[in-house]
């Protein structure tokens, strides 16, 4: 089955509430290529979170199976993506003093300062999903991104933390390690979006990325390059589904094909005479007969929940002290991100510009996957990358230092 090393190949999963989705890339020469990826839709979840073990695995193991198939190689590890509105950010400082004498920064000192900002109290259910520093400060001199090789005699450090319930993060790793795959590394999907939608010059400007999936929207938002805030709000694209469906009436499968064809969230954008048929389709609408509704109807259904949503941005931006930081505005992706008219009623509310965000494509990756709903799958496997390329080169730098240090040995 294997014709490939597997350490030169990455697998991500993102089991998210309507689709379990596992892409495979491999590293040839220090650039990342497609090579399958299975998607099969979520069983046993509920509001963004595993519910039942069984139908959970279950998809995540089919899914896998035809990533195998597509990527004609075994898979046995994966890194998989946690999100939903357990995910919490927090900003703490911390550091060290390193004695009367001025010292060179190690690594060693950059690691006790970050342990130091890290120690804050979380309660007994809380993981630490990522130790993010935003700013180095050197006797007082802020803004350094790397101290290593500077001298000083205090170090401190800015730090974000993303923490998540460490109940919820052990069930979407005993699903996986259930459907065969042993899991590696889990990445906030918030910070994986933004990997695969953001430019430098975004990163550095400021600017909020919302990954709107189906039960909720994560946010992460990035200043002078670092991360600065994160968040999950409790609204996705299927509460705009729900709401046409009570509104209208139908089924929640015909909903959201009304919402895809005909939703929009800015009334006066449709014509006023404007008609649609609504329940012809017997496969989806339940066998009901097919009646004529004003278009206007189902953007009167769906702005007012467009605008909870930007509001309840526009308060955790507020409240997180990043409002006023959007120099780059707002990138909208996940499948949410794509019923028409959003963006207006974002750039309404937020008073910045909004885009949506696509993600970069891989090498050799087929059309079908460049879509906002593949942007935080497609934003873990390059965050893995890039993490294993600092590693390799952190390891690299101590071999030559051991290197060094037992030459002048002899």
């Amino acid at each position: 089955m294997k014709n490939q090393k597997p350490e030169n190949l990455i697998t991500v999963l993102d089991a998210g509430s309507t689709k379990s989705c596992v892409l495979v890339a491999e590293l040839q020469d220090g650039v990342l290529r497609y090579r399958g990826h299975g998607v099969e839709r979520s069983l046993g979840m509920r509001k963004g979170l595993i519910a039942e073990l069984g139908p959970a695995a279950e998809a995540i193991n089919r899914a896998a199976l035809t990533a195998e198939r597509t990527a004609k190689a075994g898979i046995e590890t994966a890194v998989v993506g946690i999100g939903g509105t357990h995910v919490r950010g927090m900003n703490s400082r911390g550091g060290i003093s390193l004695g009367s004498r001025m010292r060179e920064i190690t690594r060693e000192e950059v690691r006790a300062a970050v342990d130091r900002a890290r120690s804050v109290a979380l309660p007994a259910d809380r993981e630490v999903l990522h130790l993010l520093p935003q700013e180095f400060i050197l006797d007082d001199q802020p803004g350094i991104h790397d101290p290593i090789g500077m001298v000083g005699n205090k170090l401190e450090v800015n730090l974000h933390l993303s923490t998540c319930s460490g109940g919820v993060a052990q069930s979407v790793i005993t699903c996986a390690n259930r459907a065969g795959l042993e899991v590696l590394d889990t990445v906030y999907e918030g910070i994986a979006s933004a990997e695969a939608v953001l430019s430098a010059d975004e990163r550095e400007l400021g600017v909020c990325v919302a990954d709107i999936g189906a039960s909720t929207t994560e946010l992460a938002i990035f200043f002078e390059g670092s991360v600065a805030h994160t968040a999950v709000l409790p609204i996705g694209g299927d509460h705009f589904t729900n709401d046409l469906a009570v509104g209208l009436h139908v089924t929640v499968e015909e909903a959201e094909y009304l919402k895809r064809t005909y939703g929009h969230c800015v009334v006066t954008a449709i014509p006023q005479m404007n008609e649609i048929e609504v329940g012809g389709n017997l496969t989806i609408s339940g066998g009901q007969p097919a009646r004529m509704v004003r278009q206007r109807f189902l953007a009167e259904i769906l702005e007012p929940r467009a605008r909870e949503l930007f509001t309840m941005m526009r308060d955790n931006l507020r409240q997180g002290g990043v409002l006023e930081a959007l120099g780059a505005g707002c990138v909208f992706t996940g499948g949410g991100a794509m019923i028409a008219g959003l963006l207006d009623n974002a750039e309404s509310l937020l008073r910045v510009p909004a885009r949506i965000g696509y993600p970069v494509p891989l090498s050799k990756m087929p059309e079908e996957l460049v879509k906002p709903e593949y942007s935080a799958v497609i934003g873990m496997l390059l965050y893995t990358h890039r993490t294993q390329v600092r590693k390799a080169s952190e390891e690299q730098g101590l071999r030559s230092k051991l290197k060094a240090i037992f030459a002048g040995s002899f």
